[in-house]
């Protein structure tokens, strides 16, 4: 047994859940794993976060309990070990989005104007402490498309074409319409949404893997969801998500069209660079082959007529992900230990 399945099994002896039957859980892009336990037919999910790989479970804690006492339905954390990096949650079942949209595509508008009612309600609610995601942050988000989507294509290092993308993010951001912060989750979409029929109103969108929220534009996580990296949504349930937020909220319908666009843009450039970096420096090659949808959804953001300059800057900084191109990234896998 290693030093950590041993302090997990101390863990769960400690909270009386030892005898707990155990099956891995798939992970994600994180160092975090998860575990599916049952107790004499009592579920529940272990997330095991080493803090000597860089978790934190803390932000999780913080994020959780703001969410729990707005009315939605993150898992109820039963027991924690914020020094090892242990949580016991609440097992919200097996309906993820993506699961049951793959089964039956038709549920995919009612399905997304709940989640789109979910950030309603979550930016009616006053602001917890988590980090700034204003358009400083966001735009040198966006530069991981140069350190390491174009710098693994290319090969070459450009640190001018990551100031040149900086400057036209930021210029981007400086022309959308006056808007109020939100909560970000920031990892909204199918993969990490459940469906919780038994619950009330926005309750009924359980939430996962939102340790990494912080206070941003509230187009965000809705062009998270229709702008989805794994799977592809209809245009007409990205324009009905945008008119259900409007008619709810005091913005202007083509204001927040073009904050969709640009928030969209900006996260899309930020994928482009993680999928890039999670193959040539951790190795999960897989990561890849989602590039392709990546770069269309910033491809569908950039089409926006208001985004031309920011478009034609980012044809200029970054190639198109080619065959050739995605080899080349794979080729790579692992090999680059640090910018």
């Amino acid at each position: 047994m290693t030093d950590r399945a041993a302090k997990i099994a101390a863990f769960l002896d400690g909270i009386g859940w030892g005898a707990a039957t155990r099956r891995n859980l798939a992970g994600d892009a994180s160092n975090r794993r998860y575990e599916r336990l049952d107790l004499n037919g009592t579920p529940a999910v272990l997330m095991d976060a080493p803090p000597d790989k860089g978790e934190d479970v803390r932000p999780f804690i913080r994020i959780d309990e703001h969410l729990k006492a707005i009315g939605l339905s993150p898992p109820e954390i039963l027991a924690q070990d914020e020094e090892l990096g242990f949580l016991l949650l609440e097992d919200l079942g097996d309906d993820l989005y993506a699961r049951l949209l793959e089964a039956d595509p038709s549920q995919e508008l009612p399905l997304y104007l709940a989640a789109t009612d979910a950030l309603i309600d979550l930016h009616a609610a006053p602001l917890p402490s988590a980090p700034d995601y204003g358009p400083e942050t966001m735009s040198d988000f966006a530069c991981l498309a140069t350190d390491w989507y174009a710098f693994g294509a290319t090969g070459n290092r450009d640190t001018a074409a990551t100031q040149t993308l900086r400057a036209a993010m930021l210029t981007a951001f400086a022309a959308l319409p006056a808007w109020s912060p939100v909560l970000v989750l920031r990892d909204y979409h199918a993969e990490n949404l459940l469906w919780l029929p038994a619950r009330q109103g926005s309750a009924r969108v359980g939430l996962l893997d939102f340790q990494d929220a912080g206070i941003g534009h509230p187009a965000y996580d809705l062009m998270s969801l229709a702008r989805d990296a794994r799977r592809e949504v209809s245009p007409a349930t990205c324009e009905a998500m945008m008119a259900r937020y409007v008619d709810a909220t005091e913005y202007d319908a083509e204001g927040f069209a073009l904050a969709c666009a640009t928030v969209s843009a900006q996260r899309n450039l930020r994928i482009l660079g993680v999928f890039a970096r999670l193959s040539l420096h951790f190795g999960k090659a897989r990561y890849v082959d989602l590039i392709p949808r990546v770069w269309r959804n910033l491809q569908t953001d950039l089409s926006h007529p208001e985004l031309s300059e920011l478009a034609q800057s980012i044809g200029e900084l970054l190639p198109e992900p080619t065959p050739e191109i995605l080899a080349t990234l794979k080729a790579k896998c692992g090999t680059i230990p640090t910018l």
